[in-house]
């Protein structure tokens, strides 16, 4: 099964990462840059503002920007068959939906952290603050992956699955900004261990979630 289970990871990751004519992996870094960009320009030149205000734009940014591929996480390939193709391998939904989680966060988690950097100097970030934007973003952005994997199996099987999963991330994922965003404000590290303790949940309770979703959409 190991074999089996890589050889998913490898498919799961260009599928996501390349993407075909949705962009893959650059259309959501594209999209974190652009609001990191505009932002400046809606609020003025104020380098005091933007520094105090510019780390809780980044999370916001990343929250949308997670947003962007969940309508091709699950959806197409309980349309095309491959979780029946899957089980009759004996690959189960809770391994597969693992190893989508896992595909999903590296496609935009560690491209979003590079992100980062040019975003914070155009929003005039300090060093400090860089940094906790970093820690943050490591601690929270696998969660954000897991609750979007979960979310996306949950409405692979309806009408408009799309639009109503970005509907249902946001509100779900305030935790993790405000912990998140949170740190910035604080100056200290509680906000990251408390973001990365939300993770951690979720994390955990993603495969089964997902899983279950899953089989509901496949047995429906």
């Amino acid at each position: 099964m190991t074999r089996q289970l890589w050889a998913l990871m490898r498919r799961d990751l260009a599928r996501l990462m390349i993407g075909g004519q949705r962009g893959g992996s650059v259309l959501p870094i594209l999209f974190f840059l652009a609001v990191a960009m505009l932002f400046p320009f809606a609020v003025g030149p104020d380098a005091l503002l933007l520094a105090r205000t510019g780390g809780g734009v980044i999370w916001v940014a990343a929250l949308l920007a997670a947003i962007l591929p969940l309508d091709r996480l699950i959806a197409p390939d309980i349309e095309m068959g491959f979780f029946d193709q899957w089980a009759l391998r004996g690959i189960s939904e809770e391994w597969v939906i693992a190893v989508r989680f896992l595909a999903h966060w590296l496609s935009f988690g560690p491209p979003l952290m590079l992100a980062a950097l040019p975003a914070a100097a155009l929003l005039g970030l300090e060093s400090e603050t860089l940094r906790l934007v970093e820690l943050g973003l490591l601690a929270g952005t696998p969660g954000l992956a897991a609750l979007g994997v979960i979310i996306a199996a949950i409405t692979a099987g309806l009408k408009g699955g799309a639009a109503l999963s970005g509907l249902l991330v946001i509100p779900l994922a305030v935790p993790l900004l405000i912990f998140g965003a949170g740190s910035l404000s604080t100056g200290g590290d509680s906000g990251i261990a408390l973001t990365a303790a939300c993770s951690l949940v979720l994390i955990a309770i993603a495969p089964f979630a997902g899983g279950a979703a899953v089989r509901a959409t496949r047995d429906g």
